[in-house]
């Protein structure tokens, strides 16, 4: 499939042929080896050892959803990275945070927007929500060969569904089996104690704000409990990343904004360090 480069300088007829809408069936019929799952992994004795991303969480409120999601890559039991990047962009009003093998989830990441921007470019429409949710289902479904050697990737996918008007959460597991959650969601090895927080504190009727310090909260609680999710980093200025999604598209908080929100957190915390209840007792 490489380009004529010799003499005329025209790109191979695949390039020029009309066909699918999707780049992944592109890739798979004129490059199958250029896809994450088709890669040929060389023999291996135990668990391949890779930085892992960890701890996504979401939750939707009234006009949008809040994806999040810490910075913290570890591998085994060291940290690889404090300053990683999990949350990201899929097009104008969707993002994916990625859990799971950290170089892995971020390519299929990229992968997933080219897919998104191809079928744009092709159809000349966006995908609904319900379409996106169900091409990344594919891609993680057609990774299950690097997840069963311990490269799996499990990550959040959220976005604004302008046809219904308000924001949605899907959830995967390794199989690329797809699930909707309602209200709130987490992924990753934190996931547990950021859904008990977030089961908590959440309800219907939060707005942006609420929902944004919300998330923080739910980070700061897994980080507590688990060693793999990092908490809010005053020293070095690192701070959760957090996107919101609505009608008017996809934005990130700042770091200032993060910065706030989670010193507020932290501030609350030191007063009352076993949480609200020890002031009941």
């Amino acid at each position: 499939m490489e380009a004529n480069t010799r003499s005329t300088g025209r790109l191979p007829a695949a390039f020029l042929t009309p066909g699918s809408s999707s780049f992944m069936d592109f890739l798979s019929e004129h490059q199958p080896e250029m896809l994450p799952g088709k890669r040929q992994l060389p023999p291996v004795h135990g668990v391949i050892e890779a930085p892992h991303g960890t701890t996504i969480v979401a939750v939707t409120f009234p006009g949008g959803v809040v994806l999040a999601g810490d910075r913290r890559a570890t591998m085994g039991n060291m940290i690889a990275q404090r300053d990683i990047e999990k949350v990201f962009p899929a097009d104008e009003y969707s993002a994916v945070g990625i859990a799971g093998t950290a170089g892995l989830a971020v390519e299929m990441v990229k992968l997933f927007q080219l897919e998104l921007e191809h079928f744009e470019k092709v159809e000349g429409a966006q995908l609904s929500l319900e379409g996106k949710a169900n091409r990344l289902s594919t891609m993680i479904r057609s990774n299950l060969g690097m997840a069963l050697q311990g490269l799996a990737v499990v990550p959040l996918f959220a976005g604004f569904d302008v046809d219904r008007g308000k924001g949605r959460i899907f959830s995967y597991d390794v199989t690329g089996g797809r699930s909707e959650e309602h209200g709130y969601a987490a992924t990753g090895s934190g996931s547990i104690f950021a859904r008990g927080a977030m089961k908590k504190l959440y309800s219907d009727d939060l707005n942006e704000q609420q929902a944004t310090t919300l998330v923080i909260q739910a980070l700061y609680d897994a980080a507590d409990d688990d060693s793999a999710t990092g908490g809010p980093d005053v020293a070095r200025r690192i701070y959760p990343i957090v996107t919101v999604i609505t009608e008017d598209g996809f934005r990130r908080l700042t770091d200032e904004e993060s910065a706030e929100i989670a010193r507020a957190i932290l501030e609350r915390r030191l007063e009352q360090p076993d949480g609200p209840r020890a002031a009941l007792l």
